[in-house]
């Protein structure tokens, strides 16, 4: 059946969906044509499907559990995969079967030579394929990358999610820093090439020599110079913005400064970039990315701009206050994550690219409700 109908793998590699999931989904398409065509399907099977499940469930691997379910619904490992898993992670029941129930009903109301038709498309893709699979491969994502439903509430979130066009379910996590440079080198700003030492009379290297013959004083040595840099880093999700002048001016006041935006497409799984370097070393990106919707990535962000910052330069966040899970959802717990590493590394909140230079020169502004739930989080005691 798989010669039959299933595309070359190849195909993978073209959709926005995980393979994995695609995976998952087209073994799903594939055993329910075979017990639309009479074949026997609780026959497949091998016996270690309940130890499979509770390994899983051990490991907490929320996503290939939700996955690999697809993949022996309706067959007669369905049953002994969900005792293995039920056995280590019961909770996780409620949410498995709301999946494992979408899924055939999306199927149930298909002819099986709609399931299985070869057809190409548009895009040259079979149509069974991408009128089931790729639709079954995003539910799956979206059900993989969402919280476990735990309660009520969050079940009802959990099944709106998984309806064509239903806005994803909470994740409760930051999705992963994904960092892209590419675009930087289109010109280096004169002001950037600022010494990061200046001459003195005395020191314990000579940066200098020439000057014994040409500097009345002859400083010839090399005295640090305090830095006109710093870390800043850009929310610019749905609701910000870059200005191209705001970020040239922000240049010539502090030329060494390294400056990231970021922003995450919801429930991304194909590893789009989420964050990218604008300024490094004087030198401006190419292009002003416009951003990707959502937040997603607030946490990992700060904590990698806090890292590269040199000893006592400070770090700069130009945000709204607001802070959302990888699928941009709010979340209690991920908003003092963020507030947390204000407070630890003295990172100076403002609202506007503008006052970014500023902040970075020698001013800490003020933290208030204006900052949304991080600043909130921050005035509490």
């Amino acid at each position: 059946m798989h010669v039959r109908v299933s595309p070359y793998r190849s195909f993978v590699e073209h959709r926005d969906v995980s393979s994995r999931a695609l995976e998952c989904a087209e073994e799903f398409r594939v055993n329910v044509l075979l017990d639309r065509l009479g074949f026997a399907v609780t026959l497949l099977r091998d016996g270690s499907e309940k130890s499979g499940g509770r390994a899983i469930a051990e490991k907490a691997d929320w996503p290939e559990a939700v996955r690999f379910l697809l993949a022996v619904v309706g067959t007669g490992a369905e049953r002994d995969y969900l005792a293995g898993v039920r056995a280590a992670q019961p909770t996780w029941m409620s949410g498995l079967r709301a999946m494992s129930k979408r899924a055939r009903k999306l199927v149930d109301s298909m002819h099986v030579d709609e399931l299985g038709e070869t057809a190409l498309d548009d895009e040259d893709v079979p149509r069974g394929y991408a009128n089931v699979t790729v639709v079954l491969a995003r539910m799956l994502d979206r059900a993989a990358g969402s919280q476990v439903p735990a309660d009520p509430d969050s079940l009802r979130l959990f099944r709106r999610s998984l309806e064509v066009g239903g806005r994803r379910a909470p994740s409760g996590v930051f999705a992963s820093l994904m960092l892209d440079q590419s675009g930087l080198a289109i010109r280096v700003d004169p002001n950037s090439q600022w010494r990061r030492d200046r001459p003195s009379t005395s020191g314990v290297t000579m940066r200098y020599p020439s000057r014994l013959l040409t500097d009345d004083l002859q400083r010839a040595y090399g005295a640090k110079r305090r830095s006109r840099g710093g870390v800043v880093v850009i929310d610019q999700s749905g609701s910000m913005d870059i200005d191209p002048d705001q970020l040239s001016a922000l240049l010539l006041r502090a030329p060494g400064a390294l400056v990231v935006g970021y922003s995450h497409r919801p429930g991304d799984v194909m590893a789009t970039p989420n964050a990218w370097v604008l300024v490094h070393n004087g030198v401006l990106a190419r292009r002003y990315p416009s951003g990707n919707v959502g937040n997603g990535v607030d946490g990992p962000v700060l904590a990698w701009a806090v890292a590269r910052a040199r000893p006592g330069e400070p770090v700069v966040w130009v945000t709204d206050g607001q802070v959302t899970d990888s699928n941009d959802h709010p979340s209690e717990v991920l908003t003092l994550e963020c507030a947390t590493l204000v407070r630890r590394h003295r990172i100076r909140l403002v609202r506007e690219l503008s006052g970014a230079a500023g902040a970075l020169a020698c001013y800490r502004p003020p933290v208030h409700s204006d900052f949304g739930r991080v600043g909130r989080k921050l005035l509490e005691k």
